[in-house]
């Protein structure tokens, strides 16, 4: 069998990407063929495309997360590997069984951008009947790596302070709606007023500063001596030496990403150098008069601790389902080359408010 993927066969500017028809084995042991319906775009595929990503399998693959879709085929039984999951029914939980039909999402190490993908069991999650394919896309990997960052790395409580650098983003959109909720002051930067704005009154943010501005002085204008509780820094460079001058006593700096190192859409060795000697390099001595804690989160890289995402699942459905929580879907584009084209230099414009997503049934020239 076969079927058509969106390939990084070279690296480069968004034109590299290329569409095949490549083969596609049948599902193993433990394994589902999911029809995928839509994938979501993260900056981390664009990193991928330009060779600054470092955990991807020999070229050519297909970049891409997450996935959502229906199952066609299911392996052989080794479905239920993953262990006892939360309870039956509950939205994003484990069923005993995967049928044909079903709707499903899946979490990825790489390989979304297709038409049809092979998923351990494990990674798989029923979609709440609720959702569009193109919503469920738009969820696992920035309402996930949100919630790990602050329940998990952060250990956030009611009350603390957080900042959340890139808020206009899919992963910055998540967290300001989880931790708003969660009873945190959030204070926010965005690179432009209409996301500034949009943080602010749709996702409580008690503050959005310009992340092109000197945001530094503003947020300790706005915390005084108090300083911050925690940071959410997926930027890197002088951003993250600017998070740790912020932070309080007891004070938590969660660093997720560097896309300070890949500002427009070649590979330039000269800025990832410019950002990495501008990221500051912690010694453990360093910590500890000042009271602080460095931690770093790669949703891919939990390991044996994997199953906190499935608890995490279950706890986000019913608010996502209820649309107490919601997806930020920006643009919608096809599943096609043209259409991953358009969405690589979309993010890389830095033009998104949320989340792009590839979608099999978006029009052509896609959508807002």
């Amino acid at each position: 069998m076969r079927t058509r993927a969106i390939l990084i066969e070279r690296l480069g500017p968004p034109g590299v990407l290329a569409e095949r028809e490549v083969p596609l084995p049948d599902p193993g042991p433990g394994q589902v063929h999911v029809t995928v319906e839509a994938a979501g775009v993260n900056f981390a595929d664009l990193m991928m495309r330009e060779g600054l990503y470092s955990t991807v399998p020999p070229r050519p693959f297909s970049p891409g997360f997450e996935i959502a879709g229906r199952v066609a085929r299911v392996g052989p039984p080794a479905c239920d590997a993953a262990g006892p999951g939360p309870a039956p029914g509950t939205p994003f939980s484990q069923p005993e069984v995967f049928k044909e039909g079903d709707r499903v999402v899946a979490l990825l190490r790489y390989g979304g951008y297709a038409h049809d993908v092979i998923v351990p069991a494990d990674h798989l999650f029923p979609c709440p009947d609720a959702f569009s394919a193109i919503e469920a896309a738009a969820v696992p990997v920035v309402f996930l790596t949100a919630w790990v960052c602050l329940f998990e790395a952060a250990r956030v409580r009611p009350q603390e302070t957080v900042l959340v650098l890139g808020a206009g983003g899919g992963v910055g959109t998540a967290a300001v709606q989880l931790a708003a909720q969660h009873g945190l002051r959030v204070v926010a930067t965005a690179g432009d007023p209409r996301k500034r704005e949009f943080v602010c009154k749709e996702l409580g943010a008690a503050a959005c500063f310009d992340s092109r501005g000197d945001w530094e002085q503003d947020v300790r204008a706005l915390l005084g001596e108090r300083g911050l509780d925690v940071a959410l820094d997926p930027v890197g460079g002088r951003a993250t030496a600017a998070c740790r001058r912020l932070l309080g006593p007891l004070g938590r700096l969660v660093f997720y990403g560097l896309s300070a190192a890949a500002p427009g859409q070649r590979r330039n060795w000269a800025r990832v150098a410019w950002t990495l000697l501008h990221t500051p390099w912690f010694h453990p001595l360093g910590l500890i008069e000042p009271n602080l804690g460095i931690l770093g989160v790669h949703l891919l890289h939990l390991g044996r601790r994997e199953p906190l995402l499935r608890e995490a699942f279950a706890q986000l459905a019913p608010r996502l389902v209820a649309r107490r929580l919601r997806p930020v879907i920006d643009s919608v584009f096809p599943l096609t080359r043209a259409g991953a084209v358009q969405a690589h230099a979309h993010l890389h414009a830095r033009r998104n408010l949320g989340k792009v997503v590839l979608a099999v049934d978006a029009p052509a020239a896609g959508t807002r």
